[in-house]
């Protein structure tokens, strides 16, 4: 197993931003593929109630078969277990999936129940950034999800920490957003679409620290863009506010500031602005980076 450090960007749906409008990118080699990803769980979803996500890829070279566990959010970055490896064909590999430690739990019940469910096609442009020692992929990432008749846009940047400091993906994700329009983002491509299968989008339901508040923030930003149900934005303004007024660490004033913005801001329906975005992402970052 390996373990998967990143810090996912929204990037707004209809926004006509590309990574040719990033300056300092242009030195730097990129590669651009096509990839289209099958998800995987039972009809009643016992997958997703474990948090697990199980996908195959298509790519020019072939097939590939990954498994990933929800793992641990931190003001937006994420730490989850990732087990990955090649496979003939689009049939799953259940043998290997068997001997993984997601499924010794679930049991030989959920595997044999397994069946597609969504869909995600996308184009797909990556970076190796070399930032202060540390070792970035970034990906741009412009497609949909897609589940029968129901879809939903993908456009987003992931930064992927292949060796090195996390801080370092806040380095790079500060420097995006002095560019580009985008905002700290939690709702994975598989947690999107089950959702979209669903019809239902779920919150965060601890709220003891400020850094669970400001998940639960991000998760309801997510699910208001999907569902397109404005409660959804009125329930984050709420918690932005009370961050607002909290002096339980690590709510320094300057955080305690970027909260009371954030939530004047989104007495607005269309908050969401170059300006908004990174100020979104400098919360996050500071009650990331702040000792409790």
């Amino acid at each position: 197993m390996s373990q998967e450090v990143e810090l996912k960007l929204a990037l707004p749906p209809q926004n006509n931003e590309t990574p040719t409008d990033i300056a300092w990118l242009e030195n730097t080699e990129s590669r651009h593929q096509r990839l289209g990803n099958t998800y995987y769980d039972t009809p009643d979803g016992a997958l997703e109630r474990a948090r697990v996500a199980l996908r195959i890829r298509r790519t020019d070279a072939g097939h590939v078969q990954t498994l990933k566990t929800a793992g641990d959010a931190n003001s937006g970055l994420t730490v989850r277990g990732e087990w990955e490896w090649p496979i003939e064909g689009d049939d799953l590999d259940r043998s290997g999936l068997a001997a993984l430690p997601p499924f010794r739990t679930l049991g030989a019940s959920v595997l044999d129940a397994l069946t597609p469910r969504f869909t995600t096609d996308f184009e797909r442009t990556t970076w190796q950034l070399e930032h202060d020692g540390s070792r970035i992929e970034m990906a741009w990432d412009k497609g949909e999800i897609q589940t029968g008749d129901r879809h939903l846009p993908i456009h987003e940047i992931e930064l992927e920490l292949k060796s090195g400091d996390p801080g370092a993906l806040w380095e790079v994700a500060d420097r995006l957003a002095r560019t580009v329009t985008l905002r700290p983002a939690a709702a994975s491509k598989a947690a999107r679409g089950a959702s979209l299968l669903a019809g239902a989008w779920s919150l965060p339901t601890c709220l003891d620290t400020p850094s669970d508040k400001f998940a639960f923030t991000i998760a309801a930003l997510d699910a208001a863009r999907d569902s397109g149900q404005t409660g959804f934005q009125a329930q984050a303004r709420a918690i932005l506010a009370e961050l607002a007024e909290s002096e339980t660490p690590p709510m320094t004033p300057m955080a305690r500031q970027l909260a009371a913005s954030l939530a004047a801001a989104m007495q607005d329906i269309h908050w969401w602005n170059h300006e908004t975005g990174r100020t979104a992402l400098s919360l996050s970052r500071a009650l990331y980076e702040t000792p409790c």
